[in-house]
């Protein structure tokens, strides 16, 4: 079940990359995380920091606000948005409408 916990600088959950895809785009749930396809490889962090600028673009939030916490190297990660207090539900709402489209 996919969930999203609150954290005290912002919202984190798991995502699970599928790296060398023909293109970027959410394809649901996988796991308790959110399955991502994107376009780079899983080398030299290139497919990490894809994931940052997608998700950041994705939520309307800057790319320095999504940054991984756990799960350098793996496919299954666990993301935080930094995001206020104020802003929170905002963003869980947003978080939510990438399994819907």
């Amino acid at each position: 079940m996919f969930s999203i916990q609150q954290q005290p600088s912002g919202l984190s959950f798991k995502v699970h990359i599928q790296p060398r895809s023909s293109r970027n785009m959410v394809v649901g749930v996988h796991g308790d995380g959110l399955k991502i396809k994107l376009t780079a490889p899983p080398v030299e962090g290139a497919a990490n920091q894809m994931c940052l600028h997608f998700l950041a673009q994705r939520l309307g939030v800057s790319r320095t606000s999504v940054e991984i916490l756990s799960g350098h190297t793996a496919r299954t990660k666990v993301v935080l948005v930094r995001c206020d207090q104020s802003e929170s539900a905002t963003i869980r709402a947003r978080i939510l409408a990438l399994l819907v489209k």
